[in-house]
């Protein structure tokens, strides 16, 4: 368990510092000068709300629930993996805001245009660190 916690961090800790790559690189390379797409920034908005409400929906399906049988039964090879994915695929919808900044900042968006997605991105994956399972 505590190498699997250990591996998680690292993987959040990796994510949070490609965040913050994303804005850098985003704010050299920077836009082409044209004025953004309002449609996309619509459809990003759309997707990020979804994107939001389906890492709380992962979080309550894979990660607790997996938290509360690994509470009981640390031993478990396939309710640790449960557990592990849950974390992943919640670190990777966190990229995935941030990344929507990053295009956003592509397709011709100012910095701050793009700093929601950042700012989500980065604050939720900092706030849903791998936490030990423990009984209720």
């Amino acid at each position: 368990m505590r190498g699997t916690i250990r591996i998680l961090r690292s993987v959040q800790w990796a994510m949070l510092a490609s965040i913050l790559l994303y804005a850098i690189v985003g704010e050299m390379v920077g836009s082409s000068g044209r004025a953004p797409n309002p449609s996309l920034s619509y459809a990003f908005t759309t997707a990020a709300v979804a994107i939001v409400g389906a890492i709380f929906v992962v979080r309550r399906t894979l990660v607790f629930r997996s938290a509360e049988n690994l509470a009981s039964h640390p031993a478990d090879p396939i309710t640790l993996n449960h557990w592990k994915t849950g974390y992943l695929v919640t670190y990777v919808l966190c990229e995935a805001l941030a990344l929507f900044g990053l295009v956003l900042r592509f397709t011709g968006a100012n910095f701050q245009q793009s700093l929601p997605y950042y700012i989500g991105g980065f604050v939720l994956l900092s706030f849903f660190g791998p936490r030990q399972p423990a009984r209720a």
